[in-house]
């Protein structure tokens, strides 16, 4: 008769190996910090203090006040999304070809250790009425009166180019590195110059590549909440989604409202990143595509 196998063969043969389970606090983790409290959520925005289980959904789309912080925030996102990704291009093209790749790479990705509320404070002090630009040029004559950079969209706007580059940066530095530089010699030596060996050989494999930066980098300029308020208008130009979802959590104190406005905001995003990685369909698919050789 044959020895049954123990239990610990067993599991392996169905891929639950020792190595598999160091994967369990991991997924613990997730669950308890991030799919329970979506959920939670989830479940909180069906239950209104009043009406039925869509009234938080029916109230914020029959609300202008409410549903146009979505127009606001794909104002603010979809520009500032679209000009990292173009200026991180030509960035990281440069970079991949310099010899001090790495010091050059941290001076780029420094503004992410700052922090939003960090930059907004430079900001602050630089670009404001009374900052050190205003006063330099005023000083010199070449304003009678202070610009006004702060306080409104452009704030916002100039806060999240900073604080969202490096991360846009590092992105395509990767999917530059990623692609074989003998591309791009052979088209050299059949007389493409710089463009068109740009334009028919670097960008066709990037496109995966940057439509992933692209939508991640939407994401992150999506949730804009700190610099809509500290660099922004938060009652006006810049009363974004997210400060709807705080006001009706901690001003109005109504969770299953806020719960409601998170759940959209989520959808919407979604719908953009969802709408994004189908384009990334339509681009080249080649046995180069993803990486070297």
């Amino acid at each position: 008769m044959t020895p049954r196998p123990s239990l610990r063969r067993r599991l392996a043969e169905r891929g639950l190996d020792g190595v598999t389970l160091l994967v369990l606090p991991c997924v613990v983790f997730v669950l308890a910090l991030f799919v329970y409290p979506a959920l939670y959520g989830l479940f909180l925005s069906f239950t209104p203090k009043q009406g039925g289980p869509l009234a938080n959904y029916i109230r914020f789309f029959s609300d202008p006040f409410l549903y146009d912080t979505i127009y606001t925030t794909l104002l603010i996102s979809v520009p500032v999304t679209i000009l990292n990704v173009l200026l991180s291009i030509p960035v990281a093209l440069r970079v991949r070809l310099m010899r001090h790749q790495r010091l050059l790479t941290t001076i780029l990705v420094i503004p992410i250790t700052l922090g939003t509320v960090l930059v907004a404070e430079g900001l602050l002090n630089y670009l404001g009425p009374r900052g050190w630009l205003n006063r330099t040029l005023m000083t010199f004559g070449v304003l009678d009166e202070p610009l006004r950079l702060l306080h409104n969209y452009w704030g916002v706007v100039l806060s999240l180019l900073i604080t969202g580059f490096p991360f846009t940066f590092l992105l395509t530095l990767s999917y530059v590195t990623g692609i074989d530089p003998s591309l791009e010699q052979a088209g050299a030596m059949l007389g493409a110059r710089a463009r068109a060996r740009f334009m028919r050989i670097l960008l066709p494999l990037l496109v995966p590549g940057l439509t992933i930066t692209l939508a991640l980098s939407f994401v992150q300029a999506f949730s804009v909440f700190p610099s809509a308020v500290l660099l922004g208008a938060p009652s006006g130009p810049t009363r974004v989604i997210a400060i709807a979802a705080y006001q009706a959590a901690f001003e109005a104190y109504d969770a299953s409202l806020a719960s409601a406005i998170a759940m959209i905001m989520a959808a919407v995003q979604v719908l953009i990143v969802v709408a994004l990685l189908g384009l990334k369909g339509l681009a080249y698919r080649g046995p180069v595509s993803t990486g070297k050789g």
